[in-house]
């Protein structure tokens, strides 16, 4: 049996701008329910949570880490995520594994750029939410400051459940203001007394507007009570129309143990809700599940690690049923079947085993062959596959190049683990620049990737910024004669073409016409004339990138009994290309993006003269500050980083290939005469 049924778990995930103690709460939470038996500390580095070397040498948060605690014969699954917006991907995969969540803001700082981002995550997936004032007992922190600005910038319907005792390093103790006792014993003088009763005012009114009946009675006698209140409350929060405010410091254990009885008595159970909803495999039609332990076992993986000792770890959350240790399960998402060992709970890289999981536990396995991140696990004979979890696409890229040959032989393998492990960084290889490119959500996230390359796989690499895809096209038609003849003592050399070269539509690629008639070219030697034309498509003609869009008529020519042969018409197919390119008023293109660029709208007018001056167009404005535009490639390399300085760090954008467009004239005579100079400095 299952130490804990449904209706005793709670599934929480901390999220906070960065730096504002989620770490450091965890550990007073983990050590207050005596689950450790120190408190952890992030300048000592024996945190549970920040235990990865790229945590510890960076004192940060990088991957949400999962945690667990028994709390009145509760158990609490925690997940403490980054703060960074470069590791959201962390903070959305760990919303799929929990029912609630606390948002900390700095009792000093208040709400900062990461405070909103994650409150619009859990705004967007309407998920229930504690807000938790951190670190008061720090000099110039100002609870009533701080309250007034999250009321103001995340919404009235955040409203006390606590008050601090005492202020900065006086702060001692904070007093539960749902019960009127507590009030009265807390020593708290008569302004601080009075401002108390108005927030316990504001929890009775949001408690009877929970439910119909008890907002009726309210209204008719002015009270509730406290059974009705408590009960009233508890609807409130589970279901999000009211944010209960705590507060505290959690590196001095004030206010920890309170918020693991408000956890335990006023966060939603997975039982919460009725039912989950997936589609069955391959299959639009819709099936659910019922969040109960009588229902087929299915689970989600939100997480995969890879720990140095026991291999790949798959994470996952059940929603139904029950999975026991030493069986198997059907990954739906894949269709293929998996036998499991051990079933472990995890804390940090501390891995207990357990027998058995239950709906609304949150589990771990090892060794799984084929399943990754957002598969659905279930039973065969029941399948269903939930939704996967949706990425954002990566907002930078860089390219990378081995040091060595031992480097490069095994660089595909690591980074195929690295991604493997975060969605959000992805590995391709340009086909036409040839350089192998990874793609991630911020300057941060890919150093720190580069650099688990070199710690964990032992690559080393150069970065830079990607080579730009530009194509060459041309404008006008041109005839020209392409004749190759050599002659060098013996057999000799000969070709002999004459083309017209005449523009296509966008997307036309290359169309080869051959027009020749009384055999002034033998037939088998056409072949050869179109590979010839074919290989100079890709070299260009006038700054070495690929031609594109142009239509081949091969109508004359001349040939040799002895001389010609298939080489001599490749060669002259490609001088003629070549040659009737450069008469056709050559262009250069360059690709064009689709992008999308969202930020606080006291930023809307900076942006729409940023992307101006990108040679950007706009092509839509939205409300909520969203901006559509389009902006050629080569002017987005460094997008990311200004973007963030630009908007102190509160915008972000995405951005897919749109189309290709003409290079101006100027910016044009540029990119070619650097592909030139670069050309000569590889003949040195």
């Amino acid at each position: 049996m299952a130490d804990y049924t449904p209706d005793k778990i709670r599934n929480v995930a901390l999220l906070a701008h960065s730096s504002a103690g989620k770490t450091s709460l965890a550990e007073a939470l983990l050590y207050g329910a005596k689950t450790t038996t120190r408190l952890g500390s992030i300048d000592a580095v024996n945190t549970v949570s920040d235990y990865n070397s790229d945590e510890i040498e960076r004192k940060i948060s990088i991957t949400a880490s999962v945690l667990n605690a028994k709390w009145n014969e509760h158990k609490i699954n925690l997940i403490d995520t980054p703060g960074y917006s470069d590791f959201i991907g962390e903070m959305l995969a760990s919303l799929r594994a929990v029912d609630s969540a606390v948002v900390l803001v700095c009792g000093l700082n208040g709400v900062e750029v990461g405070t909103e981002k994650v409150w619009d995550l859990l705004e967007q997936v309407s998920m229930p939410r504690i807000v938790f004032v951190n670190r008061l007992d720090k000099e110039n922190a100002d609870f009533y400051k701080v309250l007034s600005e999250i009321q103001e910038r995340l919404g009235k319907k955040c409203v006390p459940a606590q008050v601090p005792i005492g202020k900065e390093t006086s702060f001692k103790d904070v007093v539960n203001i749902i019960k009127s006792e507590d009030l009265e014993k807390a020593g708290l003088s008569e302004e601080e007394k009075e401002q108390a009763n108005k927030f316990r005012e504001a929890l009775i009114e949001a408690a009877a507007e929970s439910d119909d009946k008890l907002l009726e009675k309210y209204l008719d006698a002015g009270e509730l009570s406290q059974e009705e209140f408590l009960s009233g409350l508890k609807t409130a929060v589970q279901t999000g129309k009211v944010v209960p405010v705590l507060c505290g410091a959690a590196t001095k254990e004030i206010g920890t143990k309170p918020l693991l009885d408000f956890l335990v008595n006023y966060s939603p159970p997975p039982v919460i809700k009725d039912e989950v909803k997936g589609k069955k495999p391959d299959s639009d039609e819709e099936e659910t599940r019922k969040l109960t332990i009588d229902e087929p076992f299915s689970a989600f993986v939100f997480k995969t690690i890879s720990d140095p000792y026991v291999g790949q770890l798959s994470v996952f959350r059940v929603f139904s049923g029950i999975l026991k240790s030493d069986t198997g399960f059907y990954n739906s998402t894949k269709q293929t079947k998996e036998r499991i060992g051990q079933l472990l709970i995890l804390n940090g890289k501390e891995q207990s085993t357990i027998q058995e999981a239950v709906a609304g536990d949150i589990c771990a396995v090892a060794k799984l062959k084929g399943t990754v991140t957002s598969d659905t696990i279930c039973v065969q004979s029941n399948p269903i596959v939930f939704n996967p979890i949706a990425f954002p696409e990566p907002a930078i890229s860089q390219a990378v190049k081995p040091h060595s040959r031992a480097d490069e032989e095994k660089i595909s393998d690591a980074l195929a683990k690295l991604s493997g492990e975060d969605l959000t960084f992805k590995i391709s290889r340009d086909i036409q620049t040839k350089e192998l490119i990874i793609s991630g959500l911020g300057d941060l996230h890919l150093e720190i990737m580069v650099s688990r390359l070199k710690k964990r796989f032992n690559v080393s690499v150069d970065v830079g910024v990607p080579k730009v895809a530009y194509k060459e096209t041309i404008t006008q038609g041109a005839d020209v004669q392409g004749k190759y003849k050599r002659q060098t003592g013996g057999r000799g050399q000969y070709g002999d073409v004459w083309i017209k070269i005449e523009p296509l539509p966008s997307g036309g690629d290359f169309e080869f016409v051959n027009q020749i008639v009384g055999g002034a070219i033998p037939r088998n030697y056409i072949p050869s004339v179109e590979k010839g034309m074919r290989a100079a498509m890709q070299e260009g003609a006038v700054a070495g990138y690929p031609l594109v869009d142009i239509k081949v008529m091969l109508y004359d020519g001349s040939y040799h009994q002895v001389d010609s042969s298939d080489m001599a018409f490749q060669i002259a197919g490609s001088m003629a290309l070549k040659k009737a390119v450069l008469e056709a008023k050559p262009v250069l293109l360059e690709p064009v993006m689709d992008a999308e660029i969202v930020v606080p709208e006291e930023f809307m007018g900076g942006i729409t003269g940023n992307v101006n001056s990108r040679r950007g167009r706009i092509m839509g404005m939205e409300a909520k500050g969203k901006v559509k535009a389009q902006i050629p490639l080569a002017e987005m390399l460094k997008y990311a980083s200004e973007l963030k300085s630009i908007t102190g760090g509160r915008g972000s954008y995405t951005m897919r290939f749109s189309h290709y467009e003409q290079v101006p004239q100027k910016i044009a005579q540029q990119i070619i005469s650097m592909s030139q100079a670069a050309k000569e400095e590889e003949k040195k």
